[in-house]
């Protein structure tokens, strides 16, 4: 049986449905939540930074762009010796684009850059009442707010992260942004987002080489050994069917390098894709060269028929010059250098590090020049240059030089005199020199 509903009773009810309504909408305003979007919460937006909590805070500008979870901050002096904090992100863990590249490393990388590039502000915070350091003690734990435009509120960078799928839990309830973080992490698993995804990234060449960086090579060159890699990198000088890679690395402030035997089997595109001053991606096998007593990578391949198949080399921009780092003598020979690799550190001497990469040194007085004369060797006329700074010795290896008119370049050009060279790191015979492949790159002072 039904009742008849009085006209006034359904005003009373309209009027309740509305007011409900407006509740709801309110609400998920508030927990900036769109409509428009199948319901997905922006939780980034959802939290505000509390100026009057007892967190460390400080407004900074970016000093470098590392990867999706690790960025350099200029700083106060008061605030971190030297005025750059390194800085990891809390309660993320970005895909690898520093070391061996993942999927979605980039693609992590790049979305951070993009939201600090052009921010009004950004603003690191800290959990709790002090700057805290991670694992390696180098990188110190924050937050990372940013504002896109002046006018704007205040995001939080490592909840978006999470919201995109751009990254994975790394110790994420356990903070004080935790609830939010574990909100954010299961609406993108939710969504399928993708490192949650089957989704391929466009930034991720699906080859069947290790893809790394030079910085990851360089330091872990013996694990490689036999393994066929990519890694990217500027073509600084092409001497005897080989050319020299080097690439910057922001977190360490150093290049790494890495020479390129492409032998004879390279022609026509292949070759001009090895040019001088051309930024290329190598991939090739790592082998340990006798000779020269150091590690090479030779195989490449170029198919014209193929250009962007991932077991290629293929020439990604043009217009680089070799980075000549001026370099003291005595941290050449003698200097070391501790460097974060992953989670680890790690010490060198810098001149390992350095080995392949282009550097430019001054002071250098010559003391001994030693002449190759061997008639059936390609290096005949080639000289080593004995030097000595304070009581420092660096060794200078030059190929055959000629002048400007044509004439061979000889001992009696140097001997006594105090030179600027610039050339790339050498390893020969177990000790570290300067190779010098030009004339132009010896200025006698």
């Amino acid at each position: 049986m039904t009742y008849p509903v009085s006209r006034s009773l359904r005003r009373v009810l309209a009027i309740l449905l509305a007011a409900v309504v407006l509740l709801c909408t309110i609400a998920c305003g508030q927990g900036g939540e769109n409509p428009e979007d199948g319901g997905h919460v922006d939780y980034a937006a959802s939290i505000s930074l509390d100026q009057q909590s007892e967190t460390m805070k400080q407004e900074v500008t970016v000093h470098a762009f590392v990867d999706g979870d690790t960025t350099h901050f200029n700083v106060p002096e008061s605030v971190m010796p030297g005025g750059v904090l390194k800085a990891r992100y809390l309660a993320v863990n970005t895909p690898e684009s520093t070391g061996k590249v993942e999927e979605w490393g980039k693609t992590a990388a790049n979305f951070t850059r993009s939201k600090l590039e052009n921010a009004a502000s950004i603003l690191i915070e800290s959990d709790n009442g002090k700057w805290n350091a991670d694992s390696t003690g180098g990188r110190y734990l924050v937050w990372v707010w940013y504002k896109p435009a002046e006018a704007d509120e205040y995001r939080n960078l490592n909840i978006e992260l999470l919201q995109e799928g751009l990254a994975i839990a790394s110790n994420s309830a356990n903070n004080r942004y935790g609830e939010t973080c574990m909100a954010a992490i299961n609406q993108a698993k939710a969504e399928s987002l993708h490192v949650h995804s089957d989704e391929k990234d466009p930034n991720f060449p699906y080859g069947e080489a290790v893809e790394l960086t030079l910085k990851e090579l360089r330091c872990n060159v013996t694990a490689y050994d036999n393994t066929r890699v990519a890694f990217e990198g500027v073509v600084t000088k092409n001497n005897s069917n080989t050319v020299y890679v080097e690439e910057y690395d922001p977190e360490s402030g150093l290049y790494y390098g890495m020479t390129v035997y492409y032998g004879y089997a390279l022609n026509g595109t292949g070759l001009q894709i090895l040019s001088v001053g051309n930024r290329v991606r190598i991939v090739g096998t790592v082998q340990y060269y006798e000779t020269g007593g150091s590690y090479q990578v030779s195989g490449l391949e170029y198919s014209p028929m193929r250009p962007t198949d991932p077991g290629n080399i293929q020439q990604l921009g043009e217009g680089f010059s070799p980075a000549y780092v001026l370099t003291e003598p005595q941290t050449f020979a003698e200097g070391k250098v501790t460097v974060t690799v992953g989670e680890e550190n790690k010490t060198f001497a810098y001149a390992e590090l350095a080995l392949y990469t282009s550097v430019e040194m001054k002071d250098l007085r010559v003391v001994d020049v030693y002449t190759t004369t061997n008639e059936e060797s390609s290096s005949r006329g080639a000289m080593t240059l004995t030097c000595d700074v304070g009581g420092t010795t660096v060794t200078v290896r030059t190929i055959v030089l000629y002048d400007e008119n044509g004439e061979l370049v000889t001992a009696d050009a140097f001997l006594g005199e105090t030179l600027t060279v610039r050339g790339l790191v050498d390893r020969f015979d177990g000790e570290y020199q300067i190779k010098v492949f030009s004339v132009k790159d010896i200025t006698i002072q």
